[in-house]
């Protein structure tokens, strides 16, 4: 089906611009073009974890340019205070569910993921995560299980999902799993090139691409994890770009929330810059590409964490946590690009599918 697409958009948008400048409706049923969708997820990453950057950055975030904001409540179906997997599961697929979901609903019933609607229209589809590739978060966009905890069984759900690239973590449940299978030939046979080096290779529209790049999650940005989110990033969009589709990519900033658990503010205030740089180059290509929508938020806030006065000292920021696990503060939803006016308000984190959706067909 994406291939046919492809083929669509390749042949016909060039003949119609080309023979017309003003088509009639049939013609623009034909090359029609869906918006392409960058969704940028900052896990624990809360009003204060944002404003961070504001404040321990070099130069202006670019979370300044956004103009369209709004507020998500987090809160899961059967408790006030989410985990990642249930505030994944209402962004990938438009449902509150109980804590540890992965795509399923709160009767524990699998329902449609983002991924797999918009594959179904032709867009090509990809996850890159600082944690695995089979964490909370990135593992809702593609799989269906009772527990997150299932990462053996999320890595074999990804074998076979509808996703074109992914890039992070995760060996570990590929090649090292409990049962001994390694599941590389199985994505090598599905059309995946694995852990190819990107500086030294062309995207090929016509192959899938897999990154597995540590055991577990990628090192932290402390530990000199260096540019890989804006890089593989930038892969990505080359990819999608060169392949004529739309295409939806889901970014993670897996470890703002794990410095949260932490109440480690320096690794905190790491992974923030380190997610607006990537959140820059989202926005760069939506400026020059155009037709991409860019939308970030988070899942929850992790470690009540906030901005304050270092003992009276109005002129210095002591960063402060409250606890070492989630909060339920409203979260912030910064959009950009067509349909970036349906992000603004305050609603339930639930919306985000379908207000995604509504843009996308």
């Amino acid at each position: 089906m994406k291939k046919l697409i492809r083929i669509y958009f390749m042949i016909f948008v060039p003949l119609a611009i080309l023979s017309s400048c003003k088509l009639n409706n049939h013609d623009e049923e034909l090359v029609e073009v869906h918006q392409n969708i960058i969704l940028l997820i900052g896990d624990g990453m809360g009003l204060s974890e944002l404003s961070a950057a504001f404040y321990y950055g070099n130069t202006e975030p670019n979370f300044a340019r956004f103009n369209e904001i709004g507020f998500v409540n987090t809160s899961s179906a059967k408790h006030k205070i989410t985990d990642s997997s249930a505030g994944a599961t209402a962004f990938a697929c438009g449902e509150k569910t109980y804590n540890g979901a992965v795509g399923l609903n709160a009767d524990s019933i699998a329902i449609p993921n983002m991924v797999e609607v918009l594959s179904d229209i032709g867009y090509f589809t990809g996850i890159i995560s600082t944690s695995s590739v089979t964490h909370a978060t990135p593992a809702c966009f593609y799989a269906h299980v009772e527990s997150r905890a299932m990462q053996d069984e999320i890595a074999k759900q990804l074998v076979d999902s509808d996703i074109d690239f992914f890039a992070g973590g995760g060996t570990n449940y590929f090649i090292n799993r409990a049962d001994s299978i390694n599941l590389y030939p199985q994505l090598e046979k599905n059309g995946f090139l694995i852990n190819q080096d990107i500086e030294s290779i062309v995207p090929d529209e016509n192959k899938k691409y897999g990154f597995l790049l540590a055991e577990d999650g990628m090192p932290t940005m402390l530990e000199n994890r260096g540019n890989f989110l804006p890089d593989y990033t930038k892969f990505a969009l080359d990819y999608f770009t060169k392949s004529g589709a739309s295409f939806f990519l889901m970014v993670e900033g897996s470890q703002i929330d794990w410095a949260g658990h932490d109440n480690n503010a320096e690794y905190l205030i790491a992974e923030v810059l380190d997610f607006d740089k990537t959140v820059g180059l989202a926005m760069d290509y939506a400026e020059l590409i155009g037709n991409t929508l860019v939308i970030v938020l988070a899942d929850h806030e992790t470690g009540g964490f906030t901005l304050a006065t270092n003992d009276g000292d109005y002129s210095t920021i002591k960063p402060t946590f409250a606890s070492n696990g989630h909060s339920t503060t409203l979260i912030p939803v910064l959009a950009y690009g067509p349909g970036a006016e349906k992000f603004k308000g305050i609603y339930q984190n639930n919306e985000i599918f379908n207000k995604i959706l509504e843009i996308a067909k």
